[in-house]
């Protein structure tokens, strides 16, 4: 369900100019494909590095910029100035540009080579002006980028482009992504609506709504055979602790996996929700079936929230081969020590089992809400250390997208009596100051939880959307956090309007 990021390209692309000469200019493309090249075979670098010819006219930027936009492999742009290249040649090409780019400021030498530097040195390796000149045309277009300054070379410099990387496939997956309902949202909730129509536009993805009926349908296509094999899959999997006489809610689960997997590939759907509220024709909630999924990439929102579920979606693109794991999750209740207070989170069921940090229990047990049968799910518990939440809110006239960096911890004592997954963790700075600031932002009890990416692939990814993105870290101050949103909503005013 994910696809492997090096099955995307991002392409290197250079400025310069004709007043250089054919030597300058070829030994130019040279230093950029060595460039290009290293990055590529980097393992720190997720994508293929694609180099491409040195554009030194506005035809040629706007003819390559346009290439980009219908290159199905191509996600993004790593723009990079050698030498000057006046930027009012990037004009035609960066304003019909609708790929996200990345503007590395580098040179090809590390080092001044003190004792034979020359003017023809200096007429090469422009990139301390050439940059500067680019990026000026840039901010005058106001456009979105992300700036990477360093050698080549270095560590953090490609650690950078990768985490852009990472974020413009998620965009690219975005763009491209087909959301399945199955139901409503959960009757009189406000922070699971939002307008569709604003979200495809801005986002790209399609949320269209389906009866569960035409889901029932899929899961009683399902055969015994089928059935008896995913049992079988779960046995090896997880550690089944489910009396005989509860093994049909597993296979109920197996028939639900079963038809959705059905519903979702014939329909190319990457995400998707479900409500409690509405499961005619279904004997139980789908848990088992939905951790399974999510687990192999697909975004899922309960309730009917289309916009975790999409952002699960993202997170998970953007996470693509990384430990740690991402899922759908709520906050659910607090542990108010003052010596070191915690969130609990978890969901009814659904929560996946990539964040497990050991092997998942597959039991049975009551719901009690929805007035279904007993429901098969996976029991764990997250695996601690740094981590996020993360959750897109409709506002109205822009969505915001609101991080909180956390530290996940084990739990203070066994759970014996809570049969669900969950996870426990410190929001940074600290509770208080955190939560108040959430709820400040406005955002949602429901969130993308990740201990696979960082708060930078979702700044990143919020750049490329022209989202609204805000940050509770360690860095928080209440009161200038609530300044920043007046500030916002300031600017969002005059620059988008109503």
């Amino acid at each position: 369900m994910l696809t492997p990021l090096k099955e995307s390209e991002v392409w290197l692309v250079t400025g310069s100019q004709h007043l250089y000469g054919p030597e300058t200019l070829k030994q130019v493309a040279d230093n950029s494909r060595t460039i290009a090249e290293a990055l590529d075979r980097s393992a720190r670098i997720p994508c293929r590095v694609v180099f491409k010819p040195v554009v030194k006219t506005p035809e040629e930027v706007l003819g390559l910029l346009g290439e980009a936009n219908t290159a199905r492999a191509c996600v993004g742009l790593v723009l990079w100035m050698h030498t000057f290249s006046p930027a009012r040649m990037w004009i035609a090409g960066l304003g019909a540009l609708r790929k996200p780019y990345a503007h590395l400021h580098t040179q090809f030498n590390r080092d001044l080579p003190w004792g034979t530097i020359d003017m023809d040195f200096m007429n090469l390796n422009q990139a301390a002006h050439g940059d500067r000149e680019f990026g000026h045309i840039c901010t005058r277009l106001r456009q979105n980028r992300k700036v990477v300054v360093g050698h080549w070379q270095e560590e953090d410099v490609q650690d950078k482009l990768a985490v852009w990387m990472r974020a413009a496939c998620a965009w690219d997956d975005s763009r491209r992504m087909k959301l399945a309902r199955f139901g409503d949202n959960m009757r009189e909730v406000a922070v699971t609506e939002g307008d569709k129509v604003s979200a495809q536009k801005q986002l790209g993805y399609a949320v269209n709504g389906y009866g569960i009926g035409d889901l029932v349908a899929k899961i009683a296509e399902a055969t015994d055979a089928d059935t008896d094999r995913l049992v079988k899959e779960y046995a090896g999997l997880y550690e089944v602790k489910v009396p005989s006489d509860k093994m049909g809610a597993v296979r109920g689960q197996a028939r639900i996996e079963l038809g959705l997997r059905a519903f979702l590939g014939a329909g190319g759907f990457s995400a998707f929700t479900d409500t409690f509220e509405d499961l005619r024709g279904l004997e139980q909630l789908p848990g088992l079936a939905v951790q399974r999924l999510m687990a192999e990439g697909y975004g899922f929102g309960a309730e009917g929230d289309w916009k975790t579920a999409a952002l699960v979606r993202a997170v998970k693109v953007m996470g693509t081969g990384l430990p740690g794991g991402t899922s759908f999750m709520e906050d659910y209740t607090y542990h108010l020590d003052p010596k070191g207070a915690k969130v609990l989170g978890a969901h009814m069921l659904e929560v996946c089992p990539t964040i497990a940090q050991s092997r998942p229990t597959l039991e049975v047990h009551p719901l009690g809400i929805g007035g279904k049968a007993d429901p098969a799910r996976l029991v764990f518990t997250a695996a601690p250390g740094p981590g996020l939440n993360a959750a897109v809110i409709d506002l109205g006239n822009r969505f915001r997208l609101v991080v909180n960096a956390c530290e996940v911890v084990s739990p203070d004592a066994p759970l014996p009596k809570l049969p669900v997954a969950r996870a426990l963790w410190k929001p940074e700075p600290d509770l208080k100051t955190a939560a108040a600031a959430w709820i400040h932002a406005g955002s949602s009890h429901h969130t993308a939880f990740s201990r696979a990416v960082t708060p930078e692939h979702l700044r990143d990814f919020a750049e490329m959307a022209d989202v609204e993105f805000v940050l509770i870290d360690r860095e928080t101050r209440l009161h200038e956090f609530q300044k920043e949103l007046r500030w916002n909503e300031m600017y969002y005013l005059t620059a988008k309007g109503l």
